[in-house]
C-alpha cells in the first residue's frame, strides 16, 4: 500500500514533470532576430521577441490541468479504498486464524496447515494487486502528463500564431530547478496564457 501513496504523492510533483522549454518560430508577423515585441501591458518599453511562463502558476490555474488532476487523484484514491479494505479482511482472517490457533478449534493439524497455506497464498495476492495498482497509476499518471504537456504545446503555437515569439521558456517557483534564474516580469506572460488556455478549455466543452 506504500505504492499507492508514492503514486498520489507523484501526482503533487506533475508541476516539476512537465517542465519543458519550447521553441517556436514566427509565421505571420514574427519579427527578425534583430526586431522587437510590445509587452502585453499598457508599457511602450521594447522587449526582445522571448517570454516566459510560470508552470506552477500555469498548473494550477489552467482548468483543464485542475480537471485532469482531480480525476486522477480520485482514480488514486478509489484504488487505495479498494486495497485497504482487502488488507482488513486479510488482517480479519489473519486474527481469526491465530485465535483458533490458541484455542485449539482446527480438527486436524492438517487442517490448520491448509487454513495457513490458504492465508499464505492471499498475502501475496494482497501484494501483487498492490504492485498492480501501483503499475496502473504510475501509467495513468504518465498518460496524463503527456495529455497535459501535447495540449499546451498545441495551443501555445495557435497562441503565438499572433505574437511572433521566437522562444517561450518555462520558469518555477523560487526553490525548483528552473531554465530561468533570473527574468524582468516584462517578458512573463504567464496570466495572458492562462486565460488563453482556459477560453481554448471552455470552447470545448470544459468548466
Amino acid at each position: 500500500m506504500k505504492n499507492i501513496n508514492y503514486v498520489i504523492n507523484g501526482v503533487l510533483a506533475i508541476a516539476v514533470l512537465i517542465l519543458f522549454i519550447l521553441h517556436f518560430t514566427g509565421k505571420n508577423n514574427s519579427p527578425s532576430s534583430s526586431g522587437s515585441v510590445m509587452s502585453s501591458s499598457e508599457e511602450t518599453a521594447i522587449t526582445m521577441p522571448v517570454a516566459y511562463i510560470n508552470v506552477d502558476s500555469l498548473l494550477e490555474n489552467y482548468h483543464f490541468s485542475i480537471d485532469l488532476t482531480e480525476a486522477l487523484t480520485r482514480k488514486s484514491e478509489s484504488a487505495r479504498a479498494n486495497l485497504t479494505q482487502e488488507a482488513r479482511k486479510f488482517e480479519s482472517e489473519v486474527a481469526d486464524f491465530e485465535l483458533k490457533i490458541r484455542n485449539g478449534a482446527f480438527a486436524t493439524q492438517q487442517r490448520a496447515e491448509q487454513e495457513q497455506r490458504r492465508l499464505l497464498t492471499k498475502q501475496e495476492e494482497l501484494k501483487a494487486l498492490d504492485d498492480k495498482l501501483s503499475r496502473e497509476l504510475m501509467e495513468e499518471n504518465q498518460r496524463v502528463m503527456e495529455q497535459l504537456r501535447d495540449t499546451i504545446i498545441n495551443h501555445l503555437r495557435e497562441y503565438n500564431q499572433t505574437k511572433g515569439y521566437h522562444i517561450i521558456f518555462a520558469n518555477t517557483s523560487p526553490g525548483l530547478v528552473s531554465s530561468i534564474l533570473l527574468a524582468d516580469d516584462v517578458y512573463n506572460i504567464t496570466a495572458e496564457v492562462i486565460v488563453f488556455l482556459n477560453r481554448k478549455w471552455a470552447s470545448l466543452g470544459g468548466n
